[in-house]
């Protein structure tokens, strides 16, 4: 089901000059990912930007880098903490350790093992709260309980500017590009993209996905403002929640044209269907995006899919490769 965005907002985008400054800051860190096409000789072509292959198995490597740059030594000295469902977690914990600082990370309780203790093995400290106390840590941009230097995991300019680079990657490799089609947690990845794809290619529109379990930006854009909804947690950790973040309603709304609501059992079979027949694997919202564009719901020749991530616990791998949706 695809939601337009009928009106928008005009919010600046990213310059050119802006995303060369960050692709600048994370050469050396940040994999400059492949993108692939994906194997089909009917509808659309689609295109993988494979982000699970990043040194954390996350795009998240790509703003928190640019962040900590961004913020400077001075900042960082007293070390540095963010509140991740475990992806952003990962990409701090990863930039904290080559600096030789102290990590935390506030996560939400049911923050799947497999990105838990990917943190712990990057040295981050992890501290487990209820969804409702990590949700107050992002609109409060701190706990009371850390100290350090505060990542937001989405609302920072220089972690959608890291984001941005994303962009800048897949019209160097592909043109003509109809729409991008992203996964939609916090809004940071979209808007970053989004804002990319407005400076270098004006044509192109971008697309955030979200499940049906929890799509409070499909229910935003129907009314105009920000609007709550019911959340039922699934396995697809990586995205979703039950409220817009306000401050990343004027970017999204002006940046952002639309965003398509899929099942949970189609994003299980995406997750199958990119392992079987391509070998990736991804977490629930890294194969979000792919399960859009199987959809039908764009009326598009070319369509990139950014595989956001690939931190998947391999129980819940394991039950959707035998036909299971977890």
């Amino acid at each position: 089901m695809l939601v337009p965005n009928i009106a928008q907002f005009d919010v600046t985008p990213f310059s050119s000059d802006d995303m060369a400054a960050a692709r600048a800051r994370l050469a050396g860190i940040a994999v400059r990912t492949p993108l692939i096409r994906f194997p089909s000789t009917t509808g659309p072509e689609i295109y993988l930007k494979l982000e699970n292959l990043q040194p954390i198995g996350s795009f998240k490597l790509r703003g928190a880098a640019n962040a900590m740059a961004v913020a400077g030594g001075e900042a960082l000295s007293h070390g540095v903490y963010t509140a991740s469902a475990g992806n952003m977690a990962q990409g701090v914990a990863w930039c904290a350790r080559e600096l030789g600082i102290p990590c935390s990370v506030v996560v939400p309780d049911a923050a799947p093992k497999a990105k838990t203790d990917a943190i712990e093995r990057l040295g981050g400290r992890v501290m487990k709260v209820s969804f409702d106390e990590w949700w107050k840590t992002l609109v409060d941009r701190g706990h009371p309980s850390m100290e350090g230097f505060f990542v937001h995991p989405f609302a920072d300019p220089a972690v959608m500017a890291g984001n941005a680079t994303i962009a800048a990657e897949i019209f160097e490799d592909v043109s003509d590009v109809d729409a991008i089609i992203v996964p939609y947690g916090g809004g940071g990845l979209a808007c970053g993209i989004a804002s990319g794809a407005h400076e270098m290619s004006p044509d192109t529109r971008v697309y955030a996905v979200e499940a049906e379990t929890a799509a409070p930006l499909a229910a935003s854009f129907k009314s105009g403002e920000p609007t709550s909804v019911t959340r039922t947690p699934t396995f697809i950790d990586g995205m979703g929640s039950a409220a817009i973040f306000a401050e990343m309603w004027p970017f999204v709304r002006s940046l952002v044209s639309g965003t398509i609501v899929v099942s949970v059992n189609e994003i299980a079979a995406a997750v199958r269907t990119l392992a079987e027949r391509c070998r990736i694997i991804t977490e629930g919202a890294g194969a979000a995006a792919f399960a859009a564009a199987q959809s039908g719901s764009l009326d598009a020749k070319k369509i990139v899919c950014i595989v956001s991530g690939g931190n998947i616990d391999s129980a819940v791998l394991s039950n959707i490769l035998r036909g299971e949706t977890p």
